[in-house]
């Protein structure tokens, strides 16, 4: 069995954007940097599209980023954030791997994943098919990259993250190296980096009698709960040590590293001031050539509806 700690990896990913952003949010503000928008009031009222209207409006009032979690050189983890610096809430939308994507040139099944992108277009190659997604000519200011070591560290760094564990969690497998064992008892408890990698890892017993029911849609859920625990343990303790071994663990183009310690104090960010939503879309198989693979295929209308709450428009 081979997975990749994504739950983790969303939460990691996800603390890193909320101290991050306080480091840019801070600086901006302390320089006197920060302004509404580039345009003038009659080009803006030229732009006959609302959205497209208030992202211009808003500008560096808003701050967006794309977080990625690395597996080799594809994109196990996909997040695009976004801060309202005015209103104090930072939107954060899951982006699946399995999202359909086609470039011009990539017409196998594999590559036709969203996922794909990375290894051969790089950071600004994401950047693009993440705007193409959502449909938004959207600023991305900044993103951090991360792979899959130091987890038991960074989740010990923060004391463990507590969890409700919806069943007994049981399972083996002798062919992994080393040999993994998940054995983690039902209910409410606080996992150490160790078991909190177990919790991560599983998906169903070895005789699949023992799983999330709704698939898919029930470890979404299982993340959510994990990234909301970890965030707010996060926010609740000094910060120093868990950003250390954060800056150990990431790859970023956010500058000023020592302004990460000033971050939530920046933007006096909370744990209830963050939402979290999935791309609005449905899984489909889909056949390519010889291939045929199952894809998330986003809809484009549910998409836009999500993008007018980030940025507070009514239509």
């Amino acid at each position: 069995m081979k997975y990749f700690f994504k739950i983790f990896v969303v939460a990691f990913i996800l603390f890193t954007f909320v101290i991050g952003i306080g480091a840019g949010v801070y600086y901006r503000t302390h320089s006197k940097m920060e302004k509404e928008s580039t345009l003038s009031e009659e080009e803006l009222n030229k732009i006959k599209d609302p959205l497209e209207r208030a992202i211009k409006t808003k500008g560096n009032k808003v701050v967006n980023a794309l977080l990625l979690g690395m597996d080799g050189s594809r994109t196990d983890t996909i997040m695009f954030g976004s801060f309202d610096t005015e209103n104090k809430k930072l939107h954060i939308i899951s982006i699946p791997r399995d999202t359909y994507y086609y470039r011009k040139g990539y017409g196998y099944a594999d590559q036709r994943k969203i996922n794909a992108v990375y290894g051969a277009e790089k950071i600004e190659g994401v950047k693009s098919a993440i705007k193409d997604i959502l449909g938004t000519d959207i600023s991305i200011d900044y993103y951090a990259m991360i792979d899959y070591k130091g987890v038991e560290k960074i989740v010990d760094s923060v004391g463990g993250v507590e969890v409700d564990v919806p069943f007994d969690m049981e399972y083996f497998d002798p062919t992994d190296k080393p040999p993994l064992r998940i054995n983690i008892p039902k209910g409410r408890q606080t996992l150490n980096g160790k078991k909190a990698i177990e919790f991560l890892r599983f998906r169903h017993n070895n005789d699949y009698t023992v799983g999330y029911k709704e698939g898919d849609i029930g470890r979404i859920k299982a993340q959510q709960q994990f990234v909301s625990s970890f965030i707010k343990k996060s926010l609740s303790i000094k910060l120093p040590k868990v950003i250390s071994t954060a800056l150990d663990n990431v790859e970023t183009d956010i500058k000023l590293k020592d302004a990460l310690y000033y971050g939530p104090e920046a933007i006096g960010i909370g744990s209830e001031s963050i939402t979290m939503t999935t791309l609005p879309g449905a899984s489909e198989d889909r056949r390519y050539g010889k291939s045929k693979l199952s894809y998330f295929i986003h809809n484009p209308k549910e998409v836009r509806r999500l993008m007018m709450e980030v940025y507070s428009v009514n239509e």
